[in-house]
């Protein structure tokens, strides 16, 4: 009984940390590459992230006996590639600090739950959803480049999501990876090992970098990773430490900026792989899962050196795809969501239009003008309500 209790809750640790890395690394590894970086640097930047994302999930989940698994802010990496071209990498770390410290502020004084009450949900999800469908759309892109290796990749997204859709983004990888080595778009070479070291990259304030990176990766962080996150826990009916977990993440996010730690927080769809009866039939018993998936982070902080090495010799087109078609999913819920109210829609429709353009007046980006634009929109739509209900 107790063996089997260690081996499902290792492997269902293991397998939401792989899920999490072989879903988004492609968005981490792109962010640093924009910034001006190498896969050196994004080495460094996932040590920082895995070994943040470890200690936070086992300090957490052994402290309150719940599967809490803290992940990187994926939608918070596709916001980064898209919006830090008018930024260089110091002003960059700046932004990623004052995110965390508005989610630590966040935790120490409960700002979190006003914040989501007064923030509308449809809001939120069409501002994340116009970040990500570029990401989307560049998918079918990228067959204009290499058609027959990504035809392939979007096929088998699209086979594997009805027969094992846990396992979907991994084995697009794998088929990708094979395919672009058959088609010699690739060369297997013997990489060598090495630990990985961090890099630390000196913060460069400014209001523009506040503005620009801080604030939507503070915004995005919270309602498309925190919020659902939260939402996980209570619907698997674990009593939530909002505040607690909000201010250690914050915190250390902080700590780990400077280095990369561009943005931790509460993982959502691999954490309910923690949660399920498989793991154990008991409930109070399913944190050491989470335990598990902050030993497999700790050991793939470890090995990003190899990691990274090996991610850069894989083409442009694979990485961009594979990128996209792992965001399939939350671009289609965050779209329904956004749409699932009748009078929320038109200010939802404008919110995901500006934040998709290329919208960048005074320095501010289009996430930001897309939630004030939408923002806009549905104040002035029921200050009009309430002044023909008046006139009649």
């Amino acid at each position: 009984m107790l063996v089997n209790r260690i081996i499902s809750s290792t492997v269902a640790g293991l397998v939401a940390v792989v899920i999490g890395f072989s879903s988004s690394v492609a968005l981490i590894y792109q962010t640093v590459i924009n910034l001006g970086g190498d896969a050196s640097l994004a080495s460094s930047w996932i040590l920082t992230l895995g070994l943040s994302m470890g200690m936070t999930s086992i300090a957490l989940s052994f402290y309150y006996r719940i599967p809490i698994l803290v992940a990187w802010s994926t939608p918070g990496a596709a916001l980064l590639i898209a919006n830090t071209q008018h930024f260089n990498i110091n002003e960059a770390i700046a932004g990623f600090m004052f995110s965390a410290l508005l989610i630590f502020l966040c935790g120490i004084t409960g700002w979190f739950e006003k914040l989501i009450n007064k923030l509308p949900f449809q809001l939120a999800s069409a501002m994340l959803g116009g970040i990500l469908v570029n990401f989307g759309i560049d998918v079918f892109n990228q067959m204009n480049e290499e058609p027959l290796l990504i035809i392939v990749m979007f096929f088998t997204y699209l086979i594997s999501r009805q027969l094992i859709p846990k396992f979907t983004i991994l084995l697009v990888l794998f088929i990708g990876i094979v395919l672009a080595w058959q088609l010699k778009l690739i060369t297997f070479t013997v990489f060598s090992w090495q630990l990985s070291e961090f890099r630390y990259i000196s913060p460069e304030f400014n209001i523009s970098a506040i503005l620009g990176i801080g604030i939507p990766l503070f915004l995005v962080t919270m309602a498309a990773q925190n919020f659902p996150g939260i939402a996980v826990l209570k619907a698997h009916n674990y009593k939530v430490p909002v505040s607690s977990i909000l201010s250690v993440t914050g915190f250390v996010n902080m700590l780990a900026a400077p280095f990369g730690g561009f943005a931790i927080n509460l993982a959502a769809i691999t954490a309910a792989i923690c949660m399920t009866e498989e793991v154990d039939k008991k409930p109070e018993k399913r944190y050491w899962a989470a335990i598990s998936g902050g030993v497999f982070y700790i050991l793939m902080a470890i090995s990003a050196g190899y990691l990274m090495e090996a991610f850069a010799t894989l083409p442009h087109a694979l990485i961009y795809s594979l990128a996209g078609l792992a965001l399939f999913t939350t671009i289609n819920n965050s779209i329904q969501q956004a749409l699932s109210e009748d009078k929320m829609s038109e200010a939802a429709i404008i919110t995901f239009l500006v934040t998709a353009s290329n919208l960048t007046l005074w320095d501010i980006s289009s996430v930001l003008w897309g939630l004030i634009a939408g923002s806009i929109t549905l104040l002035a739509q029921n200050l009009l309500k309430k002044s023909n209900y008046k006139l009649s």
